[in-house]
């Protein structure tokens, strides 16, 4: 996609969350309490398995308080569903995207496009304002070609540049900056870094968006841009999960396969196993971004964002607990040439993404619908439902899982 975490305020947003922190409050009264229990690594890649644990001290860890559930219970049903979707606003639009936010409560908004208007005179509190909870405001910013606020604050590099001509340490002070910068317009989420692993000529679909074609210098610059993100107060997105850096086209324009899962875990999953799950230097503190990927040994008749066992994958191998969500569902054909914009919101909150992304302006009110009947139907479950909203609460910063 091309384009040029989380204090709010405003009236509408302190109503909705006062609502929240009285359930909380009320949860801890009753002693609500959850215990966190790891999933067994299922890899058999030294490089992918998670770290030992450290050795026990003797003394039982206290047990964490869930202040999430509390939050989650709190919500309608249709509420919870709104959370888990990211859609796409108008960034010329400002009235228009306050409309979007206010009628469907959405737990999120993406800017794409090259329109401004939002990006300045704290537009975006309008937004918050207008959300009964805090609200992800996301960019691509990534640097280079994909970029989102280069007319306002000037160029970066792309990722591969950054690779070839900076240290680790100088692409943490540059993302530091950039999401500085972001965070003082009020963007809250920057889908990025990308960790696909590329040698592709500079202006194919990934080329010099991915660091380099050497998983370990992928690993080190992402870990290193992601850190700088962080240090800013913008959470991060890794993508495009398992690796679309050495796919068969783009999935902007048609339907895209990769080599076999087996050989993708030779290479492209590698920064995955390094980066994330338990003991990882970025566990617990981005997300990870599923594409619209067709990969023999993984998928069957469908791409891995609205595939099962694609978010199996990444949630038992890699042992990756933190928020998921899926590559655009509204303006990419290898998506939008098989399913509707409705059909493609179950079928992805159905496969396990927490976050269904939408980058263009889409009518929220059908998605909603869809997605209610899948919930009464059991397509999707209650329980499955609750979990992703909580993922999406803790990872706006409004509540811990325990």
């Amino acid at each position: 996609m091309r384009g040029r975490n989380h204090p709010v305020t405003g009236s509408r947003r302190r109503r909705g969350a006062g609502l929240l922190t009285a359930a909380v409050a009320g949860a801890l009264v009753a002693g609500t309490v959850t215990v966190v229990v790891g999933t067994p690594a299922l890899t058999t890649n030294h490089s992918a398995a998670p770290q030992a644990a450290p050795a026990s001290s003797g003394q039982a860890a206290p047990e964490a308080i869930d202040t999430c559930a509390p939050m989650v219970a709190a919500l309608s049903p249709r509420d919870r569903l709104a959370q888990r979707l990211m859609v796409g606003v108008d960034a010329d639009d400002p009235e228009g995207a306050v409309t979007i936010v206010r009628d469907s409560q959405v737990g999120g908004v993406f800017l794409g496009g090259n329109g401004t208007a939002l990006l300045q005179d704290d537009r975006l509190a309008a937004l918050q304002e207008a959300s009964d909870t805090a609200l992800a405001v996301a960019v691509d910013e990534e640097g280079g070609r994909v970029q989102r606020i280069d007319e306002l604050d000037g160029d970066i590099p792309s990722a591969r540049e950054m690779a070839a001509t900076r240290t680790p340490e100088e692409v943490t002070a540059i993302a530091r900056e950039r999401a500085g910068q972001l965070k003082a317009r009020g963007v809250t989420w920057n889908l990025a870094p990308t960790v696909d692993v590329s040698d592709q000529p500079r202006t194919s679909v990934i080329g010099d968006r991915a660091f380099a074609a050497d998983p370990e210098t992928v690993t080190r610059y992402a870990s290193a841009w992601a850190q700088g993100q962080q240090e800013a107060g913008v959470f991060g997105v890794l993508k495009h999960f398992p690796g679309h850096g050495s796919s068969s086209g783009d999935s902007h324009e048609g339907s895209v396969s990769t080599p076999p899962l087996e050989q993708l875990q030779r290479s492209d999953l590698l920064p995955y196993g390094a980066l994330v799950g338990p003991g990882r230097p970025l566990d617990g503190q981005v997300g990870v971004m599923l594409g619209h990927l067709d990969v023999p040994g993984l998928t069957t008749d469908v791409p891995t964002s609205v595939e099962p066992a694609a978010y199996r994958l990444l949630r038992e191998q890699y042992r990756f607990d933190g928020v998921v969500m899926s590559d655009d569902l509204g303006a990419m054909k290898a998506i939008t040439d098989r399913f509707g914009l409705a059909e493609s919101t179950t079928l992805a909150l159905a496969a396990g993404t927490d976050i269904a992304l939408f980058s263009n302006v889409t009518p929220v009110g059908p998605l909603l619908d869809a997605a209610e009947r899948a919930l009464a139907d059991g397509r999707i479950t209650s329980e499955a439902n609750d979990a992703a909203v909580a993922r999406v609460l803790e990872s706006k910063g409004l509540c811990t899982r325990g």
